[in-house]
């Protein structure tokens, strides 16, 4: 077997991961991980950082500012997840992925650690990342948190700035039934005396990031207060958005990340942008609209209102929980199409009633189950959506699904993929492997 794969496997098969196994995998401290760091000489000590959290937004929020970033002259690293094709995904300097070798080579040197901590998928990727950001000698890396933010294995970071985004309902059973209380895990990572910005202001979270800011001497701005952002149109290859600040300029931006949501994210990319200028970064307006322009094809981001193919006219979108949902539909609402095929799976700790309810009732679903054992059963999810006038046929995989809807499709209609980051992960290497 080759290297790489084996070394992937044993992070696969090893380690618990939150992706398959749930909450089990959720590691409730960061000992692990700063027994991890402190076994590699702590080498997120060696570099400035960005940190990003929220529970929409968080992963484009982090792709735009490491396209930015980059366009600027900054060697720069960037750690997300999910991975939906690629584990090396999660790891990438300047937009190309950490080398194979890399991998190995890392899990070979560290096996013994590894069996000793016992860390869960997570918290071993996240060591990587900092490992090979530190010998890469990166100039900055952009760190997007994978859940919640205070007890989250990125949070041993000390970062220039720290970035949160939506707010919204998300892994209640971790995280807090409340939006409240989903805010105080997201506001984790506000650090004494580092500058935090917010992109929505929203009433019912607003007290608990300034609360949490006011304690930790941070200071706090939110974006939606400075920058008013709205959409002006969508074209074939772009969104364009404007932007006008707090001292009345207006500046307008074309994005290539297509999807409506991005007017939310991009007031808080740009304050932050004004907030690493303060800092010293040199980032010219024309670092930043050439970056938004490119941000897929400079950082490999995929899944975010991505159009897969024009006939049969495909897209796909990660959105899974109420607010990612609410976005999905807005898009889909602006799209003109005869009839609508939706293909769509979940997990089984998935809450579907912030899903379900707000689909739209005249659709084809085509309902399936990713490869993974935490995949809710496809007929158990038809069984749910029937309860909310949610009509179709269950299918024994998402490659099933898949083939069924593209059967169905007639010219005009539009086949949505979506639900599970995994759904679109499995749709989307269908697609690659097509010659």
């Amino acid at each position: 077997m080759n290297a790489y794969k084996e070394a992937i496997e044993y992070l696969y098969t090893r380690l618990p991961m939150f992706t398959r196994d749930g909450a089990s995998a959720f590691k409730k401290d960061l000992d692990n991980t700063i027994r991890l760091c402190n076994a590699l000489d702590n080498p997120q000590q060696k570099f400035k950082t960005l940190h990003i959290a929220g529970t929409n937004g968080k992963g484009s929020t982090s792709h735009m500012l490491a396209a930015i970033l980059a366009q600027a002259g900054y060697k720069t690293g960037l750690y997300t997840s999910p991975h939906l094709l690629d584990f090396r995904e999660r790891i990438r300097v300047n937009g190309l992925m950490c080398e194979e070798k890399f991998v190995t080579d890392f899990v070979h040197k560290h096996r013994a650690l590894i069996e000793d901590v016992q860390p869960s998928f997570f918290e071993i990727t996240v060591a990587m990342a900092f490992d090979y950001f530190e010998r890469s000698k990166v100039d900055i890396a952009v760190i997007e948190v994978g859940l919640g933010g205070r007890l989250d294995s990125t949070n041993i970071i000390k970062p220039l700035l720290s970035v949160i985004t939506n707010i919204g309902f998300d892994h209640m059973n971790l995280l807090g039934d409340t939006l409240g209380e989903i805010a105080s895990e997201k506001a984790g990572i506000i650090k004494e005396n580092i500058p935090v910005v917010i992109s929505e202001y929203a009433a019912e979270t607003a007290s608990v990031f300034l609360n949490k800011a006011h304690a930790e001497a941070a200071p706090i701005q939110f974006a939606s207060q400075f920058y008013q952002t709205r959409i002006l149109g969508v074209d074939q290859d772009y969104l364009n958005i404007e932007a006008i600040d707090g001292n009345g300029a207006i500046d307008h931006y074309q994005l290539d990340l297509k999807g409506s949501y991005q007017v939310k994210n991009l007031a808080g990319v740009l304050l932050a942008v004004d907030e690493l200028r303060k800092q010293g970064f040199e980032i010219s307006s024309a670092h930043v609209h050439e970056a938004l322009k490119h941000v897929q094809s400079t950082t490999g981001i995929q899944g975010r209102w991505q159009q897969l193919s024009k006939d049969p006219f495909v897209i796909c979108d990660t959105g899974h929980n109420e607010d990612g949902i609410h976005e999905v539909l807005k898009n889909l609402n602006a799209t003109t199409y005869n009839k609508l095929h939706f293909v769509i799976g979940a997990m089984r700790d998935k809450d579907l009633t912030h899903m379900l309810p707000y689909l739209p009732k005249d659709a084809i679903y085509y309902f399936a189950a990713p490869d993974m054992p935490r995949a809710m059963p496809p007929d158990l999810l038809r069984q749910e959506a029937v309860a909310f006038d949610l009509n179709g046929v269950d299918y024994s995989s998402v490659q099933e699904a898949f083939a069924a809807a593209k059967a169905a499709y007639e010219g005009g209609d539009l086949i949505f993929v979506g639900g599970s980051n995994f759904v679109v992960a499995e749709v989307l290497a269908e697609m690659a492997e097509r010659p």
